[in-house]
């Protein structure tokens, strides 16, 4: 029973010190699903906090499955796009549970200029979801064609983010 009593102290007491994004020094890793239109793949990223407010990172993705009617299947360049990224943690800005971060920022990318907005919530102190959506702000080629709406477009990730 002292055990089980103990063990429950120390689980709650991960709990209570979740916290999402800690700042300057703080590094985050997160892997999840990739979903947009036509394809969906796993994303890798990666943030690491340089100020109270403020991260910068990486992020690539892969398509792993796309559409089935293709008579030519995408390449590899054609299902990866790697993207630097800045953010803006704000979690404690709006004064939400310190479990919680929202983070809006931009991204240069392999394929465009864009913005992503997202959300974590930490389980334990190491532990957590995220959820994030990205926009392409600025296409560098106007004219897309074949395989070139991949990693090109409105795109939804989720999945799991952890404290490094």
């Amino acid at each position: 029973m002292k055990k089980i009593i103990t063990l429950s102290l120390l689980l709650s007491f991960g709990l209570i010190n979740a916290q999402a994004f800690k700042g300057k020094g703080d590094t985050k890793a997160q892997v999840g699903a990739n979903i947009q239109d036509g394809a969906t793949g796993i994303q890798l990223s990666t943030d690491f906090g340089i100020g109270e407010n403020m991260s910068y990172g990486f992020t690539a993705n892969y398509l792993l499955s796309v559409q089935d009617n293709l008579i030519v299947k995408p390449e590899f360049e054609d299902r990866f796009d790697l993207k630097a990224r800045f953010s803006a943690n704000i979690g404690n800005v709006l004064k939400l549970n310190p479990k919680m971060d929202i983070y809006p920022g931009l991204n240069l990318g392999l394929r465009n200029f864009g913005a992503h907005l997202g959300f974590r919530y930490f389980f334990t102190d190491g532990f957590g979801l995220y959820s994030e959506a990205g926009i392409p702000i600025a296409k560098y080629d106007t004219t897309i064609i074949g395989f070139d709406n991949y990693n090109n477009q409105f795109t939804l990730n989720v999945g799991i983010s952890f404290n490094l």
